[in-house]
């Protein structure tokens, strides 16, 4: 029993082993060698020859099949590869070998002139294609020559063109030229032929060959006219040949001029014609005679001239060369006085082709193969095979593998080559099945072991099929004896393992076991030792034999382990002894070329071990001899007939015995087969054991053969064949008799003989009727001979006579037989059909002649019946008898149409009949052409086409159109000639745009028919024909030209000039022009112009205008060039530098700018140079003008650092100034101090202070006081001061003397001049002075400032301050220091003014009066827009007028609506800055900040504008739709773009009873063609289209019907109202009146509904909110109940509830903008205040509900005093500037407000919730401000909404800091729009995003965009309102961006959210991840102006009901105006401005 795992084993063996046999099968086939795979086959194999010239390089293509797809690899001739050579060799991808040109100095010979083949492999094999020989040629110079030659008076010459053998290949004679005039030819026939007068004759090799020349030949000259095969090119012989012409003396015999010329060897291709020439002279003329020697023979027979050999002089000519030609020549040259001849061999060259056969064969392993290669062409030297690109050696002509192996498989080639070319064939081999040869899978390993155990030894194998292993030791076979047993097992998978058992091992078991795996598909072997510990120990070694000349290897077979030596010795003697022994450490002896003499013997193997015991074997080795044969032959020429022969086979070397034998078998290897016996005349004669003689007494054709000698002995065989050829004479093998053949008939005689060589059989025929002299047969299309067989196809009595059959082959004189061929002929009209003609009314004879054998009767047939002339008098029949037949005549006396008949003459003999037809024709002239029609027309041309008329069996020689302009007369008319075989023509030359009448006459050689009925055309427009005249260009500017031209001549407009196209572009470049278009003006006579803007400055444009009509455009007109007016220099002076000269003069240099950026012309420069302190101060700027490149700038100041710039100047201006550049002037001695004080201090004390220098001119190193007592005379004292001291007290001076002080300042350079002098006087009183001066100090913003009072006095004074007239107190900011200075922390701009500082005491009081200036950064400058593009906008910038410090320069900030702030810097100079690259259509945040030395000052307001371009507009239906029964074209390039280039379309459709949109495609491209198929015929279609652009995007609703099957159109349905509504109406009675319509009363009762229970809510919330405290109670609860009621984190509205809709009526969502509501007002406060009379009918929609409009009454709204004013519904709160505010309670959507609130600086205003319910965090789920606020305003966080006009924004871009400022109520543009009063903005932006609204501003900064506010929202959708749109429904709210979204955390302005798909329930996902381009992207839904869908989340409702109509809510809106008592017109009136920007109306 076997155990459980074995069991499952088994049977998963017995599953996989049926699994395998399943398989098997269908593996086989799969894996079959069949079709599907196999090697490469050349498809388009390259040429033998590519020569190509320099100029031109050439592709050498090469292509192969296969499968798997072969590579393609170029290779030389020696085999290796072929890599790129830049330039001159590329590899394409393709596999061609390409040449490009090159130039002459390029070639490379190793490239250009080489042996290429192109190699094709895959994974079968590899074939290598035919040699390709490249040869590039280069032009070399070369000069042709024509060489005089001598020639006898009578002979012919020959003159040769002499072309240098460089260029010989590629130049060939096309012409000779004699006398420089007459020009002989050759001819394309390839024989030449004489020209007129038979004297000259151009050869086919190029030779002029001159008949019979005379003495005036001697007087001509000849040139030769070469042609170029490569480039074409042909030349004249550099020189003239003449003829030397030589009068014979006397008898000449004839002789050849040059001795070379004796033996010639000519070689011609294959259908070439050419020329041999025989060049002897003699007198008399000789007689020149060719023969040929036949093949294999020294016989000749003379060459046959017929028209292909041709004999001219003794020059032979051979048309279209065949093989046979091939042959030996010889010319015979005889005259009256000797002889001569000329030998000619001759080799015609047949292209080499070469076929293998099979080409593709299967064969199993061991089984033979065959390849037999099939060639033709001549000549052919060599035949080789190589298999897989690889020589095989192998050169016959069948290629044998006796016994396929694995190795075998691939692909066979078979070459055959000559000195000119070679070709190739391919063959497959394939191995059959499936075979692997034998893997050795495991083996045993060497092993070393002690004698007794036993061994086991394994080997594992592995092939198929399965292998046999056997095993040896030491070589010799082991069987299973005594204690070996080998045994072996077949595995499961197939494996075969075999194990040697050795029993009890012995040390004599030692040595190298090996085990043998082997199958018939190969071997593998594994060999290892095995050492068993004993004694030394040597095998019996068996006799060695040994072929003598081969190697002997030999291995000692030793056991025992371990063994030290194992040496071999002879005689003794160790070896080696010779060097051609070796002798190896393992015991292996090798000798090398054995010979008997020395190398057989007796060798020794002594094999020892450590220990000295050895053991010894001895080896016989016998080496034996091959025989070898000595060569033998029957003699070199063929033995003739009945001759006797003999050979003798000598065997000279070899052992005996030797088997010796002749054989005639084709293959001597297969032993004795064929062993020739004395037989048959053959006798056999074995003289000794070596030597045999074969010998033939009597030789007949049957012993020809190829006899074999073979010598066999025990060392091999040896072969040696000899041919014998018997000569055998022709002999009839059929032996042709006469013959006779029906005419017609396929004709065969045969002519058969036999013979050696094998007679050549040919066929003559007789000349004329008797036997005698016979001519060569025509080679034509009915006379062959195959094989001696002469076939006569379709034989006639032409080929009638004696033939002449004749077998030569040089043996004997030949055999000859003539026949007779007779042709028995019925009768035979030569011809079988003819016309006649006749013309009508005339006499007509009709003639039969009928050839054939006699008595000949013939029959009239008319049109096939019988003809019978009693019947008709008009026909009279006669017969004339002729010697070759009989003539039938047929007469008509007068002719008449109906013998236009088919007569036939039917002629009968005894042998057959035949029958010819006339074809009589009677002629008149030809009826009148009809249904003349137009075919097709166009501007000078129209095309006609009519019918043929009858002809008057004439044929028409020709139509005549006649056509005239429609007011001319007939008598005027223009013809067209037409030939008569077209009934179509086109009649040219006519005018556009005008009428013709055509008719048309036809014309036969009879006559001409009368006209037909005329036509009336009109010719099409063609574009216009002239260009525009009086074309000027002038420049306007800068950047503008004026074109101005006048329309091209009236009779060239061909049409009406619908406009012009101006185009123009940047002269001398070759770019295209741009384009304008410019509509016609239709004033007679009147100008054209236009103005070319945004042009380049100072720039030559060069324009062309074309006049354009509806068909296209005419000619251009020619360039006008015009500069544009010079600008100023783009680029300032470069490399600008200064030097210091003086200290009042600088130097200052540059560069000139760039020419290209001047601009214009550059005049002059100016320099700007200032203080650099002073250099923001534009008035202190100082300018110099200068033509010059550098200028010295005088009158600085001294010691002072300039700044200075460097600018250009055209006539447009001043250009870019240069960076600054800065120098500082020399220092030089200062000035005197400003000013001087001496107080009195004391007795003998007094203070001397001073002012500094007003210009120091250096810096200060001290000051020196002087003083002297007044009037005294000698030095004054001096003390010097340092020069931070600016007082001095001079002491111990007497009392009441006065002294005088002066003082002076001293820089390096020196002292400077003293101040004045000022004289005190020391006293005991000392009253109270001030020692500081007045000065002016200026202070840095929020720096600490300092202003002295040094005051002296006795008592001492009291020092106060005023600041600005106001007594000083001091304070935390401001302190008054010990020392009386005034001492201020953190100056502000408050602090400037004039500060007194008094001292006093009670002598006397002094004071001074300080000024101080701040320095603070720039208050905010003025932002304001001067000019907007589609992509640009342009701002003016002023400083603020309050500014002190001179502003630096701006920061530009700006943002679109979703993006990031950028910024850019402007120069302080720059009035204006275009800010470019912007989006098309977009709206745009624009604020300035200026910085000066101080910093960065505030931020402007905030500028709101938008770039120019609009949403897409609506194109026309009919241009835009075109419909057919089953689809609807769409023409996008009918849609206009608005100014902003479109992106794509939606396109979308439904049935007209449906409500669901089909979306067809969201991305459909503008400017194409779209078409929606698949639509029902005769079926009603709405149809929407969405065009998108940057701007925005424009939905349009179309409806149409599809026509119906046949083509037709559907009847309009009749809703009431004709065409419009998409939804049909309710039909109702004719006497119920037109109001109770349900499509009218169902909204309107639901509007009264809904307003009733909003008024319900509204009287609920106010009565409750009277109970409660103003500040608190239930106004809060209210707004808590309706905002609060979920705001829990996470918490969502319930939207659902009824009783929260009745209550708020709408909720806004929180991150779109609404669609207006048709025909009502925004609840804005100005809407309310200005339209009274409809208080309580203001509504919003809800976009929840498909189409209902809900109403919700206003409620009051608080008073000023916190009181409610219940009689008046609107707002009563103020606040100073704020006039127009929000009411409170109002519900608001802020359209187009685009920037975040950030909730965290929001106060006082409620925020709506989230729309989904996901609050941001808990704190801002819903937030209400203080009670105490007066009004509340609504605000939303998380709104996407930018301020369109917050024009008094502050930004600040220091740090997000700023204060809300109340700006003054003025606007920046005076031109906004009126209605722009009615708001004003007041907001503050934080510069991380967020920002507080208090107002709407809907308008633009845009002075230009205001007008076109109404077509921003008007109505462009085709309709009075469309269905609002409920498909683009909003996601939920992006999140709070300032507190951070979780989208984008900390962004400003993330991307918006892509809008959900279509009809996307918006209940199931708040967002769509659909990334299709027709989803509109919030940025795109709110740049529209447009009327928008459902922004918020899309819940449709699920009762039909809520479903309105456009028909509906026009209903409903018309049903409102009597309840608003005043209607949008009348809210017009009362407001006077029209409808805002936001009175959109829904589409």
């Amino acid at each position: 029993m076997l155990p459980l795992p074995r069991l499952h084993a088994i049977k998963w063996l017995t599953l996989l082993a049926a699994m395998a046999a399943f398989c098997t099968p269908l593996a086989y086939a799969a894996s079959q060698p069949d079709a599907d795979q196999k090697g490469p086959v050349f498809l388009n194999e390259p040429i033998n020859r590519i020569d190509f010239s320099n100029s031109t390089g050439a592709e050498i293509e090469c292509k192969a099949s296969g499968n798997p797809m072969p590579e393609i690899i170029w290779i030389r001739s020696d085999g290796t590869a072929v890599g790129d050579v830049p330039g001159l060799r590329q590899i394409s991808s393709d596999g061609k070998l390409v040449f490009p040109p090159f130039r002459a100095e390029d070639y490379r010979q190793e490239v250009h002139a080489q042996v290429y083949a192109c190699l094709a492999r895959n994974q079968f094999g590899t074939i290598i294609s035919r040699d390709v020989h490249v040869r590039a040629v280069v032009p070399q110079s070369h000069t042709v020559n024509v060489m005089d030659e001598a020639v006898l008076r009578g002979n012919s010459a020959i003159l040769k063109c002499h072309i240098p053998s460089f260029v010989a290949d590629f130049i060939s004679v096309a012409s000779w030229v004699e006398d420089e005039e007459r020009e002989i030819f050759t001819t394309n026939d390839g024989i030449g032929h004489f020209d007129s007068d038979g004297k000259y004759l151009v050869l086919p090799s190029g030779e002029l060959h001159i008949r019979e020349v005379g003495p005036e030949d001697g007087y001509k000259s000849y040139q030769c006219r070469t042609k170029h095969r490569l480039t074409g090119e042909t030349r004249l012989s550099a020189t003239k040949g003449r003829l030397v012409i030589t009068e014979p003396l006397g008898s000449v015999p004839p002789k050849i001029l040059d001795i070379n010329d004796k033996f010639l060897l000519m070689q011609v291709k294959l259908g070439h014609s050419f020329s041999m020439q025989c060049p002897c002279q003699g007198f008399p003329v000789p007689i020149v005679r060719w023969y040929k020697f036949i093949e294999g023979t020294t016989r000749k027979q003379a060459v046959i001239l017929n028209e292909r050999v041709k004999q001219v002089s003794g020059t032979l000519i051979i048309k279209d060369a065949v093989v046979e030609d091939s042959g030996k020549y010889l010319c015979v040259v005889n005259n009256s006085v000797g002889g001569e001849s000329v030998e000619t061999v001759l080799t015609v060259t047949a292209p080499l082709s070469a076929k293998i056969d099979p080409p593709t064969q299967t064969v199993d392993f061991g089984r033979p193969a065959v390849f037999t290669c099939q060639y033709s062409g001549n000549p052919i030297k060599t035949i080789s095979w190589i298999k897989d690109g690889k020589s095989i050696g192998h050169s016959d002509q069948v290629l044998r593998i006796e016994s396929v192996k694995k190795e075998d498989k691939g692909m066979y080639q078979c070459f055959v080559r000559n000195d000119q070319e070679s070709a190739e064939a391919s063959a497959e081999l394939k191995l059959g099945g499936r075979f692997d040869p034998p893997v050795i899978r495991q083996a045993f390993q060497e092993e070393t072991m002690e004698p007794g155990p036993s061994v086991f030894l394994k080997c594992v194998a592995g092939g198929n099929p399965t292998p046999e292993i056997s095993w040896e030791l030491d070589g010799k076979k082991i069987a299973n004896i005594d204690r070996y047993q080998v045994g072996q097992y077949v595995t499961v998978n197939g494996d075969v393992v075999s194990y040697l058992n050795i029993t009890s091992v012995h040390a004599n078991d030692g040595g190298l076991y090996k085990c043998i795996a082997k199958s018939k598909v190969g071997v593998a072997e594994h060999s290892a030792k095995l050492n068993v510990y004993g004694l030394p120990y040597i095998r019996q070694m068996e006799k060695k034999a040994i072929v003598a000349g081969e190697t002997l290897i030999v291995t000692c077979p030793v056991a025992g382990y371990p063994i030290d030596s194992i040496v071999w010795e002879r005689d003794n003697r160790a070896l080696p002894i010779n060097r051609k022994q070796k002798v190896f450490p393992n015991g292996t002896l090798i000798i090398e070329n054995v010979e008997r003499n020395s190398d057989q013997a007796t060798y020794t193997c002594v094999a020892k071990n450590v220990e000295g015991y050895s053991a010894r074997g001895s080896l016989e080795v016998q080496v034996m001899v091959p025989p070898q044969i000595a060569p033998f032959d029957f003699g070199s020429e063929a033995i003739n007939m009945n001759d006797m022969v003999s050979a003798t086979c000598t065997v000279n070397k070899g052992d005996t015995p030797i088997d010796l034998y002749w054989t005639t078998a084709p293959d001597p290897k297969l032993g004795g087969l064929g062993k020739l016996m004395t037989n048959d005349g053959i006798l056999i004669t074995k003289t000794t054991q070596r030597i045999s003689m074969l010998s033939i007494e009597s030789v007949h054709a049957r012993h020809r053969a190829n006899y074999t000698c073979v010598a066999r002995n025990a060392a091999g065989v040896a072969y040696h064949t000899a041919e014998l050829s018997v000569n055998v004479p022709p002999r009839w093998i059929l032996e042709p008799t006469d013959k006779a053949f029906a005419q017609g008939s396929d004709a065969k005689v045969e002519c058969k003989a036999d013979g050696f060589p094998k007679p050549q059989v040919t066929w003559k025929k007789a000349v004329g009727d008797s036997p005698g002299e016979y001519k060569d047969l025509k080679k034509n299309d009915n006379i062959r001979v195959e094989e001696g067989t002469l076939h006569i196809d379709n034989i006639q009595k032409t080929n009638e006579g004696y033939y002449l059959c004749e077998a030569i082959n040089g043996i004997g004189s030949g055999l000859s037989a003539v026949i007779m061929i007779s042709v028995q002929a019925p009768p035979e009209f030569t011809e079988k059909l003819r016309n006649q003609t006749a013309r009508r009314g005339e006499p007509a004879v009709l003639q039969c002649e009928a050839k054939g054998e006699k008595p000949i009767g013939i029959l009239w047939n008319m049109n096939n019946v019988r003809l019978d002339p009693k019947n008709d008098n008009r026909y009279t029949i006669r017969e004339e008898i002729l010697s070759t037949g009989v003539m039938s005549s047929l007469s008509i006396k007068r002719t008449e149409r109906s013998d236009s008949a088919l007569f036939t003459c039917l002629a009968t003999n005894a042998f057959g009949s035949d029958d010819a037809s006339i074809n009589m024709i009677i002629q008149e002239v030809p009826e009148m052409p009809y249904a003349l029609k137009v075919l097709d027309k166009s501007g000078r041309s129209v095309q006609l086409s009519w019918a043929q008329p009858y002809d008057g069996n004439s044929p028409l020689i020709r139509y005549i159109i006649e056509f005239k302009r429609s007011r001319a007369s007939w008598d005027e008319v223009d013809r067209v000639m037409v030939p008569g075989h077209t009934t179509e023509a086109q009649v040219q030359k006519l005018s556009p745009a005008t009428t013709y009448n055509i008719r048309i006459v036809a014309e036969n050689a009879i006559g001409t028919s009368q006209s037909s009925e005329a036509v009336t055309i009109i010719t099409a427009e063609e574009a216009p024909s002239g260009k525009p005249q009086n074309i000027k260009v002038e420049p306007v500017n800068q950047t503008t030209l004026r074109v101005t031209w006048k329309p091209p001549a009236r009779s060239e407009w061909n049409g009406e000039i619908l406009g012009y196209y101006v185009g123009y572009k940047l002269s001398n470049t070759n770019s295209s022009y741009v384009f304008e278009t410019v509509n016609f003006l239709t004033e007679e006579g009147k100008e054209h112009s236009l103005e070319l803007n945004n042009l380049r400055v100072y720039t030559q444009y060069s324009v062309v205008i074309q006049a354009f009509n509806k068909i296209g455009a005419g000619p251009l007109s020619d360039e006008e060039k015009q500069f544009t007016a010079e600008g100023t220099p783009s680029q300032p002076p470069s490399d600008t530098a200064c030097t210091t000269l003086t200290s009042q003069t600088i130097r200052v240099s540059w560069v000139s700018p760039p020419l290209e950026s001047a601009n214009g012309v550059i005049k002059t420069y100016k320099v700007v140079y200032a203080p650099s302190d002073e250099w923001y101060d534009d008035t202190k700027r100082h300018y110099k003008k200068t033509a010059s490149s550098d200028t010295v700038l005088h009158g600085l100041k001294k010691f002072t650092n300039y700044t200075m710039q460097v600018l250009a100047t055209t006539a447009g201006g001043d250009g870019v100034r240069s960076a600054p550049i800065h120098c500082q002037t020399e220092p030089d001695v200062p000035e005197a101090p400003t000013d001087v004080k001496a107080l009195v201090k004391g007795q003998a004390a007094i203070l001397v202070s001073w002012r500094p220098p007003a210009q120091p001119n250096g810096i200060i190193q001290q000051y020196t006081v002087y003083s002297k007592v007044e009037g005294a005379e000698g030095e004054p004292k001096s003390q010097k001061i340092p020069h931070y001291q600016m007082s001095y007290e001079a002491t111990e001076l007497e009392k009441n003397k006065p002294y005088e002080f002066w003082v002076t300042a001293s820089t390096n350079i020196g002292e400077g001049q003293p101040s004045k002098s000022i004289v005190a006087m020391p006293s005991d009183q000392v009253p109270a002075k001030i020692a500081s001066f007045d000065d002016t100090f200026t202070a840095t913003f929020k720096e600490d400032a300092k202003m002295p009072c040094l005051a002296v006095g006795a008592p001492q004074p009291e020092i106060t301050w005023k600041i600005k007239g106001v007594e000083f107190t001091g304070n935390d900011r401001m302190r008054v220091l010990p020392d009386g200075s005034l001492l201020i922390k953190s100056v502000n701009r408050q602090d400037a003014g004039e500060y007194s500082c008094h001292a006093e005491n009670s002598i006397a009081k002094d004071s001074i009066t300080h000024k101080l200036i701040v320095l603070a950064p720039p208050q905010s400058p003025q932002v304001s827009l001067s000019a907007t593009t589609t992509d640009s906008l342009t701002v003016k910038l002023k400083p603020h007028e309050g500014d002190t410090a001179p502003l630096h320069g701006y920061t530009l900030h700006y943002k679109p609506e979703f993006g990031e702030w950028e910024t850019a810097e402007v120069s302080v100079d720059a009035q204006k800055y275009t800010i470019e690259n912007l989006l098309c259509g977009s709206r745009y945040q624009v604020y300035a900040t200026g910085f000066n030395n101080i910093g960065a000052g505030e931020a402007s307001d905030i500028l709101n504008t938008r770039t120019k371009g609009y949403k897409p507009k609506l194109p026309e239906k009919q241009r835009f739709i075109e419909v057919s029964s089953n689809s609807v074209s769409l023409h996008f390039k009918a849609w206009k773009d608005g100014g902003c280039p479109m992106s794509h379309f939606v396109v979308e459709n439904k049935k007209r009873d449906q409500t669901e949109w089909n979306q067809i495609s969201n991305n459909v491209k503008p400017d194409n063609n779209y078409v929606v198929l698949d639509l029902e015929p005769a079926t009603w279609y709405n149809l929407r289209i969405t065009a998108h652009n940057s701007a925005g995007f424009t939905v349009a609703e179309y409806d149409f019907a599809t026509l119906t099957v046949t083509g037709g159109t559907v009847a309009p349905l009749d809703d009431g109202h004709g065409t419009g509504n998409l939804n049909t109406r309710i039909r109702l009675p004719a006497w119920m009146p037109e109001w109770l319509d349900l499509n009218f009363m169902v909204p309107l009762i639901a509007t009264v509904i809904v307003v009733a229970v909003g008024i319900l809510v509204v009287c609920v919330a106010l009565s409750r909110r009277r109970a409660d405290d103003l500040r608190g109670g239930q106004k809060d609860v209210y707004y808590d109940v309706v905002y609060n009621q979920t705001m829990g984190p996470g918490a969502t509205l319930d939207k659902r509830r009824p009783d929260l809709r009745d209550e708020l009526g709408y909720i806004a969502p929180p991150n779109r903008k609404l669609p207006p509501v048709p025909g009502s007002n925004y609840n804005t406060c100005d809407r309310i205040k200005r339209a009274r009379g409809i208080r309580s009918n203001h509504s919003t929609w809800d976009p929840r509900r498909t189409n209902l409009y809900e109403e919700l009454k206003t409620p009051p709204v608080p008073l000023h005093g916190n009181h409610y004013g219940p009689e008046d519904v609107q707002c009563h709160y103020r606040h100073p500037g704020m006039e127009d505010e929000i009411c409170p309670y109002a519900t608001f959507h802020l359209l187009g407000f685009r920037e975040e609130m950030d909730p965290t600086k929001a106060m006082n205003f409620q925020t709506f919730p989230h729309q989904n319910g996901h609050a941001p965090g808990p704190g801002h789920a819903g937030t209400m401000g203080p009670p105490g606020h007066p009004g509340h305003v609504h605000s939303r966080s998380g709104s996407q909404s930018m301020p369109r006009a917050n024009r008094y924004a502050r930004k600040n871009s220091q740090g997000g800091q700023s204060s809300i400022y109340t700006p003054a109520p003025e606007y920046d543009d005076p031109a906004n729009c009126a209605e722009e009063d009615q708001y004003r903005r007041y907001t503050r932006v934080n510069s991380q995003g967020g920002s507080l609204y208090s107002g709407p501003g809907p308008e633009y900064d845009d002075p230009a965009n205001c007008a076109p506010e109404e077509d921003q929202y008007g109505s462009q959708y085709g309709g009075p309102y469309g269905t609002p749109y409920d498909h683009y429904g909003s996601r939920g709210s992006m999140g709070r961006r300032s507190v951070g979204s979780a989208r984008n955390p900390g962004n400003g302005s993330p991307e918006p959210p892509p809008p959900p798909p279509r009809n996307h329930d918006m209940s199931n996902s708040s967002f769509n991840d659909s990334k299709e381009s027709n989803e509109i992207s919030e940025a795109e839904c709110d740049r529209d102006h447009g009327p928008r869908g459902n922004y918020g989340a899309v819940k449709r409702s699920p009762l039909q009901k809520d479903q309105r109509t456009t028909e509906e809510m026009r209903k409903l809106i018309e049903s409102r105006r009597p309840l608003n008592e005043a209607g949008p017109k009348q809210l017009q009136q009362q407001s006077g401005a029209g409808f805002t920007a936001y009175d959109t109306m829904a589409v």
